[in-house]
């Protein structure tokens, strides 16, 4: 069966229109609720399931519509509120849920919003979970004898709960007295967690993007506009810049001198540090977007990488496949398994920072090694789906491209999962080159998307 509603991170579309409708989330809060919850109820007690969201105005409307389709269905709620969807995973998990809801867009603008599952175990569910919640969508929407229906309730110390949680993923031997960060919390989910993590831990920390207002989460600011991070870095002379996304599972890093670092140079200082501490847990993942400096700086230290689809999905099943621990993307979603079950931008953020304060060194000293290809990525809008691959014109400027960039570089074309784009994306030694052929590439694709 082909997954009508559910992306590479949940559903995901324009509030208005659908999937992002109230009726049809009504109808998903009762199919996710007969799918996931009851088979994990025991006879005389309701099965429970915790729902997040992130800052979005929108999120009011759709935690209504999910909170009455979830009762109907005979499913106690928690709500949490404003919350980052790794707080959600990880709240799933310890209050031992039947399931975990994350209402969030992530990086997208205010206007997009989505709905994403994690199972009792704090991972996000399987396909096969997925396409059983759509059949169930296919179905009658119903409702419990009103004895049986779901109660609701709020849980008050969500985030302190969240926050310890964070804070005990770094050295109990190690603090960050002496240390100035700026932490910019896209006006997202770590608005009122981010910048406590990081004072608690001893930093003197300036907090940006921490005013949130419904409208302006990742406008300008977070992980996806880190150029915002960056001027505020160097205006309040701070040792390090922290950016996370609009949901708390991206991270961006910028050091004192404004040099900003992506998710596969944040994920290599963490694997160098494990390494180096003797912890390091088989090898690395990354996906088809890892720069291949990356890959070249692992295997001259003797860690085995592999590349999974893009999507943090991918990387998790991969490192479960082979039990490894660390995996990433160059967006900034970093896996770290053995901290938590997802990828987690404060959790990331605070391992990058282990192995600087152990080292006592900086970020760029510390993965200088890894000298990034240059790496052009162009969106390419469509209103429908197009057969890229099929195409004469974009086949033939890809096969131009690969042929003179003859193993030196990488070209890559995908359909977003979550987004109605075909990212075009080449990587090579030459940045004039590589500029070159990734607008070859993207004008080939936008003429035929033209049609």
């Amino acid at each position: 069966m082909t997954r009508r509603y559910f992306g590479t991170d949940g559903i995901r579309g324009r509030v208005g229109e659908p999937p992002i409708v109230p009726g049809l989330v009504l109808h998903l809060g009762y199919a996710a609720g007969t799918v996931l919850a009851q088979a994990g109820s025991t006879e005389g007690h309701r099965p429970r399931v915790v729902i997040g969201k992130d800052t979005r105005v929108s999120g009011y409307m759709l935690e209504s519509a999910l909170e009455a389709g979830l009762s109907a269905a005979g499913v106690d709620v928690v709500l949490l509120g404003p919350m980052p969807t790794p707080a959600v995973a990880y709240l799933t998990r310890a209050l031992r849920l039947q399931a975990g809801i994350m209402i969030s867009a992530s990086h997208n603008p205010y206007d997009d919003n989505g709905i994403k599952f994690f199972s009792a175990d704090g991972n996000k569910l399987p396909d096969s979970v997925e396409r059983e919640i759509e059949a169930r969508l296919e179905q009658p929407l119903a409702c419990r004898d009103s004895a049986r229906l779901g109660r609701v309730r709020r849980m008050d110390d969500a985030a302190g709960r969240y926050i310890e949680f964070c804070k005990s993923t770094f050295p109990y031997s190690r603090d960050l007295k002496g240390l100035k960060l700026v932490v910019d919390c896209a006006h997202g989910a770590t608005y009122h967690i981010a910048p406590l993590v990081f004072h608690e831990l001893g930093a003197d920390v300036v907090a940006i993007g921490n005013a949130p207002d419904g409208i302006n989460i990742n406008a300008a600011c977070g992980a996806t506009h880190v150029q915002t991070l960056r001027a505020a870095v160097l205006e309040n002379r701070a040792d390090l810049g922290i950016a996370l996304d609009g949901d708390g599972d991206r991270l961006m890093m910028v050091d004192a001198a404004g040099a900003v670092y992506d998710g596969d140079q944040l994920l290599y200082a963490i694997v160098k540090h494990r390494q180096e501490q003797g912890v390091l847990q088989g090898g690395v993942v990354g996906t088809a977007m890892t720069n291949l400096a990356v890959e070249k700086a692992l295997d001259a230290r003797g860690i085995p990488f592999v590349r999974a689809r893009v999507g943090d999905r991918y990387v998790l099943e991969a490192l479960l496949e082979r039990d490894w621990a660390l995996g990433g993307e160059n967006s900034g979603h970093i896996i770290c398994r053995d901290k938590h079950t997802t990828g987690d931008g404060i959790i990331s953020a605070l391992q990058v920072l282990a192995a600087l304060v152990d080292r006592g060194t900086s970020l760029g000293r510390y993965v200088e090694e890894v000298k990034l290809y240059p790496q052009r990525l162009i969106n390419v809008r469509t209103a429908a789906p197009v057969d890229w691959a099929g195409a004469p014109d974009v086949r033939a400027a890809v096969e131009a491209a690969e042929r003179e960039l003859q193993g030196s570089g990488r070209v890559l074309l995908r359909p977003s999962g979550t987004e109605p784009l075909i990212r075009v994306m080449v990587e090579g030694a030459d940045a004039e080159r590589v500029e070159h052929w990734a607008r070859t590439i993207a004008s080939a694709v936008q003429a035929l998307a033209a049609g």
